[in-house]
């Protein structure tokens, strides 16, 4: 797997997030739709992931956004799936549905066409968490292939800065030196 920049990740982005996720004894849900159920694949093959992963969706259709993932109805019609609001729902109601501390989704046009008057290759990622939602817009490049593993790494990678964020709140002393 490369990310957005075409190059391979030092280490695992998904071992770190597992790691990172059991010292803080939370957990994880994800939903899906441009990957697939490769972000889900990516963490359960880590050992340990079953003391962190909840479970997650794939929703690939959209009108399964709206009814399995809680995405509201009318936001896909105005919209259409590939939206950074739809992608923060999409976390928002895989942490609510599955009863997880986080929740991490993808959503965009892996190609090979354009859809819906959206690119190949945009992509949005999102993180819910304790302190909040966070969505980051990606414009990949490359085949189908590239563009889903890229916006995997790009979620895990979302997800760390997240988690990382949300420790320097929990102790400012550690925050301040990391600051340093």
């Amino acid at each position: 797997m490369t990310d957005a920049r075409h190059e391979r990740p030092v280490g695992s982005p998904a071992a770190g997030v597992v790691h990172r996720l059991s010292l803080r004894r939370e957990t994880l849900a994800t939903v899906e739709s441009l990957t697939g159920g490769l972000l889900s694949a990516s963490i359960v093959e880590i050992a340990g992931a079953s003391g962190v992963y909840r479970g997650g969706l794939v929703v690939y259709a959209t009108e399964l956004k709206s009814q399995l993932a809680g995405v509201p109805e009318d936001l896909l019609a105005e919209r259409g799936p590939v939206d950074p609001d739809v992608a923060a729902a999409l976390a928002e109601g895989g942490r609510r549905r599955c009863g997880a501390d986080w929740g991490l989704a993808t959503t965009g046009v892996a190609g090979p066409q354009p859809q819906d008057g959206k690119p190949v290759g945009l992509v949005y990622v999102a993180v819910a968490g304790p302190g909040g939602t966070r969505v980051s817009r990606l414009d990949l490049d490359g085949g189908r292939d590239h563009i889903r593993s890229a916006a995997v790494i790009e979620a895990l990678r979302l997800l760390t800065e997240r988690i990382h964020v949300a420790a320097g709140a929990d102790d400012p002393d550690r925050a301040a030196a990391g600051r340093r």
